[in-house]
């Protein structure tokens, strides 16, 4: 008889238990939060490295202009002159804080540029960066690297190309420098 009744109980609860709607909301948010914040920032993350891109990519187009033109070889800029021109044409949003990495080549002609890959053991070999603008009428492929700490776990472990959770972010502009200086 206890048994019955001890059974008889437990259905009753079962059955209030499967009919609440009490809180349903909240254990179905709880059950989704996870996914739904993981998405939401590396789509956030995933927009400012592009973000970033776009911006390098505009501040190297602008700053190497300078060269293209002859004014960075008439004025003497030298290569840390140049970075730091391609750090102020880029949003305040982005600092440089040595996270920035320039390269400017000169070749003769285009079919001789050779443009190498500057990741050496997942991390940036810049041992071989050089700062050539060159003279009137030559080749010039300005390079400029920044290295973004990547913050979403699992979108670092798909887009990280250096170590400790980093991208190698790389805008590139090649030019044949204008005659410039007495013609």
């Amino acid at each position: 008889m206890a048994s019955q009744f001890a059974q008889k109980r437990v259905s009753r609860l079962l059955g209030r238990f499967v009919r609440a709607r009490n809180g349903a909301t909240a254990v179905e948010f709880a059950l989704i939060a996870a996914p739904f914040f993981f998405l939401l920032f590396a789509m956030l993350e995933i927009i400012m490295v592009f973000f970033v891109t776009v911006t390098m990519e505009h501040a190297t187009m602008e700053v190497a202009r300078t060269i293209r033109t002859g004014e960075s070889q008439q004025a003497g800029q030298s290569s840390e002159d140049f970075l730091n021109a391609v750090c102020a044409e880029m949003n305040t949003l982005i600092p440089c804080n040595g996270n920035v990495t320039i390269d400017v080549r000169t070749y003769a002609d285009f079919g001789d540029v050779n443009i190498t890959n500057p990741i050496e053991d997942d991390e940036l070999n810049n041992a071989s960066f050089l700062y050539n603008p060159g003279e009137a009428g030559d080749i010039v492929v300005v390079r400029v690297f920044y290295t973004w700490q990547l913050q979403t776990p699992m979108i670092a472990a798909i887009f990280a190309n250096l170590s400790d959770r980093r991208r190698l972010l790389i805008a590139t502009a090649a030019f044949r420098n204008e005659p410039f200086g007495e013609v």
